[in-house]
């Protein structure tokens, strides 16, 4: 089939706009997918996926739809994640792509997410379908969505297409809409193979399996390929398209979207944004790459039963071909035995690795609390990243400590604007301004600490808002502030595994916290056992486990009560020697309760 007649385009939209039934109804209207094997979420592979109702992964499928021209065309889709942990997925996949369907729910109208990934699709130069989805529902506003459309992503108002992915309203125009709005594929003159791959996933009978995008040249089964990241050729295996299960093809031609078989052992052999390209004729430089995702936020995960250890290892080493922005590296701590640093992109990110590492892998882990990188000046002027509270310098030795910031775009009602800039104002973060986007609706734009924002911003912000809030962020560099060191001893000692760098105005909250949680969770000892939160020398929270007392007395029928005094001020010096010898003995369960719990 010709390039003229090849579009390639993504869907895009904010979380639960109705990408996924989408996607579904193009399957069927073009007849991929059978009416027998039809289902809801089609391209949702994984279990998480359709228990969440989120797509995690982008989902490419080939199609192909005669048009009302008379001219069949071959469409390559590539669903993409709406949730903002997930952004790089989405532009990954907008790289592969000419055109992009922007959906917009018809009842809740333009939100936050939404003008990220619009803002995703025009930095890539892509032509826009505009889609007015779920216009079956009471309160759809059409009309409002048309206005928004222009007020706001500057997109002519006549252009979105009114739908309902789920009664099937519109589907061929959306269809039709793509036809003629997203140009076919641009060729290259000199026919040299140039294919970027814009994901991977391992599998244990055929090796690493690399999706890609041809953008110009062929690949077919039997060619010697080389890629620019590895200094290894290989031999390609076999080739061939999403319909949406693999299905094998002769090749893969310019333009195409597919997926690529080689020799390839091991998960570190490709990397994503990578370019392949012939052995004997290569292509003279890569493709322009996408940016090098880094982790924002980084927690310990270590295996519940230590034996454990090697095939976890193993687990996120699959875990890593299949998703870029994850990364881990081995530490091992006094309470939890050895395990990994792993970086994540945000917290429900963290909890989707965590979640697949007990699915697909059955293992059995617990994570410590997330931290985020603090840059720290030296006071000898050497600078040094941090993302562990232990590697932390003593307070002596630091000049200045700065922690990550994030610029958060928040849409919400106009009715709760005052109960969120006060949930803002308490995550210590600056309004910078307020913008009324449309008689309902204001939005808030501020810059927080991404620290403070991990844990449960978002789920007060949705429940403060009854739901209709929505929020988005990006990276806003770093700033200088007043971080300690928090650690929690137990019995005088300090335990590792509960140090937390905070700021020094919440410290002394987030300690009796602490102290209070660990306090429900530590057995009782023959003798009274002290919690306390400390910075540096100062104790700022305490806590106090009572004494276990044995009733030593209990022999003693009437007599004389010196009887009775003698062996409760024997007991009373046993427990003074165990106290100055005595170590407190915290079982691994009171560990994964603490941690476990994570807030």
């Amino acid at each position: 089939m010709s390039v003229e007649l090849t579009r390639n385009f993504s869907i895009i939209a904010h979380i639960d706009h109705g990408k996924t039934t989408l996607s579904d109804r193009l399957l069927e209207q073009t007849q991929t997918v059978s009416q027998r094997e039809a289902q809801d979420q089609l391209l949702d592979a994984m279990d998480l996926e359709r228990e969440k109702g989120i797509t995690i992964k982008s989902h490419p499928v080939t199609m192909f739809y005669k048009a009302r021209d008379g001219k069949t065309y071959k469409l390559n889709l590539l669903d993409t994640p709406g949730h903002v942990d997930f952004s790089y997925e989405v532009s990954r996949s907008l790289a592969a792509c000419e055109g992009a369907i922007l959906i917009i729910d018809a009842a809740q109208g333009v939100e936050a997410q939404t003008m990220a990934n619009v803002n995703l699709a025009l930095d890539q130069d892509l032509s826009i379908v505009p889609v007015l989805n779920k216009i079956d529902l009471p309160a759809a506003d059409v009309d409002k969505c048309r206005q928004q459309l222009e007020d706001i992503l500057a997109i002519p108002g006549e252009h979105g297409i009114p739908a309902s992915a789920k009664m099937g309203i519109g589907i061929e125009d959306i269809l039709e809409a793509v036809v003629e709005l997203v140009p076919p594929p641009p060729t290259q003159e000199d026919g040299l193979l140039r294919a970027s791959v814009f994901d991977s996933l391992y599998d244990a009978y055929r090796g690493v399996i690399s999706y890609v995008r041809v953008m110009s040249g062929e690949v077919k089964k039997g060619d010697k390929i080389k890629l620019f990241h590895t200094p290894n050729n290989y031999e390609i295996k076999e080739v061939g398209h999403f319909t949406p299960k693999m299905t094998k093809t002769e090749v893969l031609q310019t333009g195409d979207v597919g997926y690529v078989i080689a020799n390839m052992k091991s998960s570190a052999e490709v990397k994503i944004g990578d370019t392949i390209t012939h052995k004997d004729k290569p292509c003279p430089e890569p493709l322009p790459g996408f940016k090098e995702i880094r982790p924002m936020v980084f927690s310990g995960i270590y295996p519940v039963d230590t034996s454990d250890y090697e095939a976890l290892k193993t687990a996120m080493g699959k875990l890593q071909i299949n998703d870029a922005a994850f990364t881990y590296q081995t530490e091992s701590s006094t309470a939890l035995g050895f395990g990994f640093r792993c970086g994540f992109l945000g917290l429900l990110h963290m909890e989707i690795i965590q979640e697949r590492l007990r699915r697909e892998f059955d293992m059995d882990v617990i994570s410590t609390y997330p931290s985020v990188i603090y840059e720290v000046t030296k006071t000898d002027g050497e600078e040094v990243i941090i993302d562990n509270p232990s590697y932390l310098p003593e307070t002596q030795e630091i000049e200045e400590i700065r922690e990550p910031m994030v610029r958060i775009f928040v849409m919400v009602p106009g009715d709760y604007i005052g109960d969120v800039m006060q949930l803002i104002a308490e995550k210590r973060g600056d309004l910078e301004n307020t913008e009324t986007i449309d008689p309902m609706r204001v939005m808030l734009t501020a810059v927080v600490p991404l620290a403070d924002i991990l844990v449960d911003f978002n789920d007060r912000l949705k429940s403060m808002t009854r739901g209709y809030g929505s929020m988005d962020y990006e990276h806003a560099g770093y700033r200088a502030a007043k971080m300690v060191k928090m650690d929690m001893l137990i019995a005088g000692e300090p335990v590792e595994a509960f140090s937390t760098i905070v700021h020094r105005d919440k410290a002394q909250s987030r300690g009796r916290e602490l102290a209070q949680k660990l306090k429900e969770v530590i057995p009782q000892q023959m003798f009274v056992v002290a919690i306390q939160a400390a910075i540096g020398g100062n104790i700022i929270a305490r806590e106090s486990i009572s004494a276990m007392r044995k009733n030593v007395t209990a022999k003693c029928y009437g007599g004389d009560i010196s009887r009775k005094r003698k062996l409760l001020e024997k007991q009373k010096k046993g427990k003074a020697k165990m106290k100055a010898f005595g170590k407190v003995n915290i079982p691994q369960e009171a560990f994964i309760k603490v941690l476990k719990s994570g807030d």
